[in-house]
């Protein structure tokens, strides 16, 4: 291999195998990104055998070739190099040369045969797959709407990920839980038929928001087999779907509620915030208190101390208190948007609370209640 690229075309690649490549070092190789060379173009590929990315670079190639170079180490290496082009080179025994104005350094390349093989671009419709053609800004707000809500228990693998189904025609539902909250976002999204849902894991969504990040334009996200696979211009990315059956999440969800209070979502934000500073550090629990007109959130910790806050709230019910998980609250907050006001519906103690948000139709949050 024989090849020049710019330093920006090449970075950009690295970047994206960043959260791809196995952390663990289960198999060695893994830690690698692969790079080849024909014609005019450079491929970077990076894999843990669930996620896997591919990202195509323009460059001068003199010698075809492919090699794997640790794909941390070669990010780093390209990120502080001074020239605004690079240039890789292999010789003999295995070594790459990589170098950048009068910077040289010298990195072993593991065997590319080793390299698992990546899921070639078969077109969804050759295996009766489901293609639905979106902006990018809609499946990044989908996604972070929901991610934070997926369980990070390992033993409940069904719950590792976000679960996305069709609920009409032109309406795409994601749905996440842990058990404890659920986030559920709709969208309509033209001519997709996706009855049954499938499961898309956590991380291969995460790596997606990555690749998402700073674009504009259309991006084509399908589902055939059990893969998904996003792509936009030059980069493909691809996750293997989690088996198992997701819950019947509709099941949770309060049909109605008897007490509804509207409250500005930056001063709840900053109520909760401050006030669970005094919170138990393993329940995070926080007591709401709600009377005409006002809504106080307090918290009483023994070994600290306790610490209220009342803030102006549209309610006209009777005086009712209720305790969550302060975290679970400042989660929802935190991704609905700086401004406007939020709807939460409450009916007794020991059910779910929902929330809705005024300028968002298509989004519910529902929150499990703790005893405080």
């Amino acid at each position: 291999m024989d090849l020049r690229v710019e330093k920006s075309e090449f970075i950009q690649g690295l970047y994206l195998t960043q959260g791809v490549v196995e952390k663990r070092n289960t198999l060695p190789i893994l830690a690698n990104v692969l790079i080849e060379s024909t014609g005019s173009e450079i491929v970077l590929t990076a894999t843990d055998l669930e996620v896997g990315i591919r990202r195509t670079c323009k460059g001068k190639i003199a010698r075809p070739g492919t090699v794997t170079l640790n794909a941390r180490k070669l990010y780093e290496i390209v990120r502080e190099l001074p020239s605004d082009d690079l240039m890789l080179r292999s010789g003999e025994g295995g070594w790459v040369e990589v170098s950048g104005g009068k910077s040289r350094y010298r990195m072993v390349s593991m065997d590319p045969k080793e390299f698992p093989s990546i899921p070639a671009s078969t077109p969804v419709a050759k295996k009766g797959g489901v293609v639905l053609l979106l902006g990018t800004g809609v499946l990044a707000e989908m996604i972070e709407k929901t991610l934070f809500a997926v369980s990070t228990d390992e033993t409940r693998l069904s719950l590792g990920g976000v679960f996305i189904e069709s609920v009409e025609k032109n309406q795409v539902r994601m749905v996440a839980t842990d058990g404890h909250r659920l986030a559920l976002v709709e969208r309509e999204i033209a001519g997709v038929d996706l009855r049954p849902g499938v499961i898309l894991p956590r991380k291969g969504l995460v790596e997606t928001k990555r690749l998402l990040e700073d674009t504009s334009g259309d991006v084509t996200f399908s589902i055939a087999g059990n893969l998904a696979r996003v792509e936009r211009a030059g980069v493909e990315l691809f996750m293997r779907l989690i088996e198992g059956e997701f819950p019947d999440y509709r099941q949770v969800i309060p049909k109605e509620s008897k007490r509804r209070a509207r409250v500005d979502r930056e001063l709840l934000f900053g109520a909760l915030r401050r006030v669970s500073i005094l919170s138990s550090e393993r329940s995070r629990g926080v007591k709401l208190r709600l009377q005409p007109g006002t809504l106080e959130v307090m918290t009483t910790n023994p070994d600290i101390g306790e610490a209220m806050e009342e803030i102006e709230v549209d309610y006209a019910g009777d005086e009712f208190a209720i305790g969550f998980n302060a975290r679970y609250l400042l989660d929802v907050l935190g991704i609905v948007g700086s401004a406007g006001t939020v709807e939460i519906g409450l009916t007794d103690e020991v059910s779910p609370g929902i929330i809705h948000v005024d300028d968002d139709e298509g989004y519910s949050y529902v929150v499990m209640p703790m005893r405080l």
